[in-house]
């Protein structure tokens, strides 16, 4: 940030607590060595990782103490499931506001993207391209085609016509660039409906209710 000279308010910054972090004391110490690894003073989001049985109530009770000192502008989780989300909203006194989940054309996780738009959740989605592996799909190709786009481009399109927020992820300027260039063309109600169609419930991370780590 300082090499390029962009303010600090320019970005939108996000880290999250890892699982061998989670607990109140503990969530708290590894906010603040992500804040002094990171040079900030604060963050715009911090996330609970993984929903690990047992551990994410106190993790997001240390959440909730450090959105209300305003340490930070916004708190939610990632890779919580709709009774990881009930759970923790019972005894909750702020509801997660972002619930960042795996979530591409053959994850298109409609009841959970349903339950988090009924309790004011914004979902966003992580590895929305599915690690590349779509992006020769014949349909995806067919659509992109009739807008002059490429397969990567409708699909974050997709997600932004869905409601959801997407953070593709490259390493090459080039493919940053194509990737942000998705506003000049809309996707019809019977291209999104194709699209939707794909889903398989196959996943390229791990499974939220089934993981050791």
């Amino acid at each position: 940030m300082q090499e390029a000279g962009i303010s600090r308010e320019d970005l939108f910054v996000t880290s999250k607590v890892w699982n061998e972090d989670l607990g109140y004391e503990e969530t708290i110490a590894a906010y603040e060595k992500s804040l002094s690894k990171l040079g900030l003073d604060d963050l715009d989001l911090y996330l609970i990782h993984w929903p690990v049985e047992g551990r994410y109530k106190e993790a997001w009770r240390a959440l909730e103490a450090l959105y209300k000192a305003g340490r930070v502008k916004a708190i939610g989780v990632s890779n919580f499931q709709i009774h990881h989300l009930e759970d923790l909203m019972k005894d909750a006194e702020i509801k997660p506001m972002v619930n960042q989940v795996e979530y591409h054309p053959r994850l298109t996780q409609k009841e959970l993207h349903s339950f988090c738009t009924e309790h004011g959740i914004q979902l966003e989605a992580w590895s929305p391209l599915m690690q590349g592996q779509l992006l020769g799909h014949p349909l995806l190709k067919e659509i992109a085609e009739t807008h002059g786009k490429t397969a990567a481009q409708v699909i974050l399109r997709w997600d932004l016509q869905n409601g959801v927020i997407t953070i593709p992820k490259s390493t090459k300027a080039h493919r940053i660039a194509e990737n942000a260039d998705i506003f000049d063309f809309e996707l019809t109600k019977e291209e999104m409906a194709r699209i939707d169609a794909l889903n398989e419930n196959t996943r390229v991370g791990p499974d939220p209710d089934n993981f050791d780590f």
